[in-house]
């Protein structure tokens, strides 16, 4: 099979396209036959042994796919061959093939398209989390998600729209801003054309109840300011590259609560919150209320443009690598 392939660390340009032997199914796996797979600002940082996590070379990138079942280990007894599947993993999903733990994987519901399935479980999940869990968003409240052409800033968008929020956005483009809109934000604010302090002032003169953040940088500290007294802060994750440094005298004068969240210790920690989100979101998922923008689409064959691609910050939504030379249709 066509596998992308990390030998060392470093940009995108590493990754290298090879055949190589199918994975072998162990006991309690699939083997899925990739149709879709979509490429995550921490897969290119897995490839630079950036991310929290480290993995040994050689390895296949890709965090998260979509196909079908071929291949079921010993003790599998759920998922038969035929069955079409999403799921996510560490590293793996730029391959034509991969066998993954039979827990990893989602039956794709009736109705939705594998390239949909593929680019929705990272970005909706960590959004659905972020906002139902660690924010305990309401309807009513003012939401500023940053970052808001991301794919996961984007998913806050859309999902803080359907939890009843006020949603503001925060991007670095008019393209940006515009799928933004169109996913349900209220107000647009351009961070590169305006000063963001005061943008958000005057975008919500009462004050934030939430700030979802997966950019940190030097957009943080504004967005904290513009909550009100007692509002949630979440950090996500530093797409900017910069761990923010905030000022606690703001934390301890405005009464915030700064909050994080970290998928592993997340689902680590609370199980029980994470079936029931991950249940409601495969009700929106299968109801069309919610899917993720796709903004970029490449062959695997141009593996490496995609990675550069989100690596550059120019991916609006999610890009997706269709396997098969195109998006299944169900």
């Amino acid at each position: 099979m066509r596998a992308a392939v990390c030998h060392s660390y470093g940009p995108p340009d590493v990754v290298q396209l090879e055949d190589v032997p199918s994975p072998t199914v162990a006991a309690g796996e699939v083997r899925v036959r990739v149709a879709a797979a979509a490429v995550n600002f921490p897969d290119v940082l897995v490839v630079a042994n950036e991310y929290q996590v480290k993995v040994a070379t050689p390895f296949v990138p890709g965090s998260e796919f979509a196909g079908v079942v071929d291949a079921v280990g010993d003790g599998v007894t759920d998922l038969a061959a035929g069955d079409r599947v999403f799921g996510t993993v560490l590293v793996g999903a730029f391959a034509e093939a991969v066998a993954v733990p039979s827990a990893s994987v989602t039956p794709v519901p009736d109705g939705v398209d594998d390239d949909v399935a593929a680019a929705f479980g990272v970005a909706h999940r960590t959004a659905y989390h972020v906002l139902r869990s660690v924010a305990r968003l309401q309807p009513g409240e003012e939401l500023i998600v940053l970052g808001a052409g991301g794919g996961v800033g984007l998913a806050a968008v859309q999902l803080g729209s359907i939890l009843g929020a006020s949603v503001t956005a925060v991007a670095s483009s008019t393209e940006k801003l515009d799928a933004a809109a169109s996913n349900g934000a209220r107000v647009l604010v351009n961070h590169q054309a305006s000063d963001l302090r005061q943008a958000l002032r005057e975008a919500v003169p009462g004050g934030a109840d939430v700030v979802v953040d997966p950019v940190g940088g030097q957009l943080a500290e504004p967005a904290l300011r513009s909550l009100r007294w007692g509002g949630r802060f979440v950090t996500v994750g530093y797409a900017s590259g910069i761990i923010p440094r905030i000022p606690l005298n703001l934390v301890l004068l405005k009464g915030v609560h700064v909050l994080g969240f970290e998928f592993r210790g997340f689902a680590t920690n609370a199980p029980d919150e994470v079936r029931r989100n991950e249940d409601e979101l495969l009700q929106l998922l299968a109801s069309h209320r919610a899917a993720p923008h796709i903004g970029a689409r490449f062959a695997l064959d141009d593996v490496v443009a995609a990675m550069r691609f989100v690596a550059d910050g120019r991916a609006i939504g999610k890009v997706v690598l269709d396997i098969e030379g195109g998006p299944a249709r169900a």
